[in-house]
Formats: structure tokens, sequence, C-alpha cells
């Protein structure tokens, strides 16, 4: 059963060709940059990819040329809790990739603490970039493939935690929470212009910076709750997101995919 506990990484089977493809906080080690290269693998023809960092972005941009062997790829700092950027980051997009097909808004902001011990200006930060960000990057996006014509695909990231309870989480769970509700409420108005519009529920997804960041006693109870024992691999989240990017999933919107291994 190592299978289970060490899968093997799954190459690409041609799900985005042709597509081009937005990527919203995807420099760094985590679930953006993991999606950022799977679509690359999955035949898409151009990329641009975004971060607030801007030294971690252009780094990005080019360790995903040299992996992928794709040049059409492109950084645009953003800071999705400001409009301005948000409308500068979509055109740029819009203008390299000659029509954004898919974006994957993978923005987001998490810290800990407990309820009663949280100022408003921590709350509103978290709120702001994960639920406000992932809107403003929706309602700009829906603008500007309606004015198009030519349809699309948003791929949202959503938690677990939209659905579940955990301590010092209040925040995040409600701007996850809220992820999911604009998903679904978005698609059914996105569904009139032919954009689909999903998002996945990542339980646990491992990776470098929250080693760092995360208690490794949290992490440990954390990994303890999924059925495999250990948490995923970002780039098991970004193969969920594919799919939902693909026509294999042409029928769907509105849905939230929970990419989890937790016992009930």
């Amino acid at each position: 059963m190592d299978f289970v506990k060490n899968p093997e990484y799954v190459p690409g089977h041609g799900l985005l060709k042709g597509k081009s493809v937005l990527v919203t906080a995807a420099a760094g080690v985590g679930i953006g940059f993991a999606a950022a290269k799977k679509a690359v693998e999955e035949g898409c023809r151009a990329i641009v990819i975004s971060d607030i960092h801007e030294g971690r972005l252009q780094a990005s941009v080019d360790k995903l040329k040299e992996e992928t062997g794709l040049q059409a790829v492109w950084g645009k700092t953003c800071n999705v809790a400001v409009e301005d950027e948000v409308r500068a980051l979509v055109d740029f997009a819009e203008k390299k990739l000659n029509g954004i097909d898919i974006l994957i808004n993978n923005a987001g902001l998490g810290t800990s603490k407990q309820l009663v011990d949280m100022e408003d200006a921590e709350w509103f930060k978290v709120i702001d970039v994960t639920l406000n960000g992932t809107m403003r990057m929706t309602r700009y996006m829906m603008q500007v493939m309606k004015a198009r014509g030519t349809g699309g695909v948003i791929v949202n990231n959503a938690s677990v935690l939209g659905w579940r309870a955990q301590k010092e989480q209040a925040h995040y769970a409600a701007a996850k929470a809220g992820v999911m509700a604009l998903t679904r409420c978005a698609a059914v108005e996105g569904a009139e212009i032919g954009v689909r519009i999903n998002a996945v529920a990542p339980s646990l997804a491992v990776h470098p910076m929250l080693k760092k960041s995360a208690p490794e006693e949290l992490l440990k109870e954390l990994e303890g709750k999924e059925a495999y024992g250990r948490g995923a691999e970002v780039w098991e989240v970004a193969n969920v997101m594919m799919f939902l990017a693909s026509d294999y999933s042409s029928y769907m919107t509105g849905e939230i995919l929970a990419v989890s291994a937790q016992r009930a």
C-alpha cells in the first residue's frame, strides 16, 4: 500500500490542450504554482501567473519555463485586495494570452487566532484577501468574458473549513464558506454567459511553507485525521483543479469538490 502513502506524480494527459490560463498566488511552492505547472503539463498554450511578491514571482516564471519548456509564460504582480491591481492583471493577461480561457483563483490568506483575542484588522484582512479578492477576480473576469462572448472557466480554491470547524480559524473558515457561496451564486449567473464556475475544497495540503509556519504538533494532529495518515501533495489538489478547468467537467457548474481523505 505504499502508493497510498507515497503517490506517484501523475503526468499530463492533454486536458487543457490549446487553452490559455491565468493563476493567482502562483509563486512559491504551494497549490498555486502546482496548478500552474500542471496546466502547462496538461497542454495549455500560454499562461500568466501572479503573486504579491515580485521577486518570488519572477523566480517562479523562470522555474516554470525551465521545468516545462513552455516559453509563453508571463508574470504580473497583483494584490487581489486592490481593485485597480485586479483589473490591471486581467487586462494584462487578456492581452498576453489573446484571451483568457481559464482563471484559477488561488489567492488567500490565513492566520491562527482565537476569536476572543482577534482584532477587527486581522479578521477583515483575511476576509478581504480570501473572500473579497476571489470576488474581485471573479467579477471582473466574468465581465471580460461576457464582453468577449466566448465564455470560459473559473476554478476557485475554497477549503473543507467552509463546512467544518477548527479552533483559531473562525475568520479563515468564514472566508472559505463565503468562497463556496460565491462560487454557487456566480455560477448561476455565469451559466447565462457561458462561464462555468466551480471550486475545490482541500482538507490539508502539505508544502514547505506550511511546515515552516504551522506548529509540528498541529500538523501531526491534522494529518492524523486524514484516512491515509498524511496531507495531500499540492499536485494532488492541482489535479482536481485541472479536471474542473477541463472539458471533462463540462456539465458541472456551481459545485464544490472536496479534495479530502478525512474520516467522517
